[in-house]
């Protein structure tokens, strides 16, 4: 098995006891994505629709130093502290991703890390 640590500084810094991402032969674990700016890491916005679009891009950033890209996530959970924003969530979502679309989870949390509104996390599977 081999097992390489994935990080890169065109997403925002670990904040905790954690890796961006780990590669176990082709499949990539990311870790959660909060709509950080990595070189400020403050947040892009308040408002929730540019929250999703930066939580895409630092997937994104994740996605390429790991050697993929987002349309080989198989697997996406996204983590909303206000699932009255999941529709908001479709909208942007289509501007990253095309059918077939990714396995995927929406679940309400009372709160995220730092105070964001939306958090993800997902797998990927890259090519052999």
């Amino acid at each position: 098995m081999a097992r390489e640590i994935i990080s890169t500084d065109k997403a925002p810094a670990a904040i905790g006891t954690y890796s961006q991402a780990v590669k176990i032969n082709n499949t990539v674990y990311f870790s959660g994505q909060i709509p950080l700016v990595p070189e400020t890491m403050e947040f892009v916005s308040e408002e929730i629709r540019l929250q999703i679009h930066q939580v895409f891009k630092n997937l994104q950033a994740v996605a390429f130093a790991a050697g993929g890209n987002l349309d080989k996530i198989v697997k996406l959970n996204i983590f909303l502290t206000d699932l009255s924003c999941f529709p908001v969530v479709n909208e942007v979502m289509s501007e990253y991703f095309e059918a077939p679309y990714p396995a995927r989870a929406a679940i309400g949390v009372k709160e995220l890390p730092k105070g964001a509104q939306v958090e993800m996390d997902g797998v990927m599977e890259l090519d052999a």
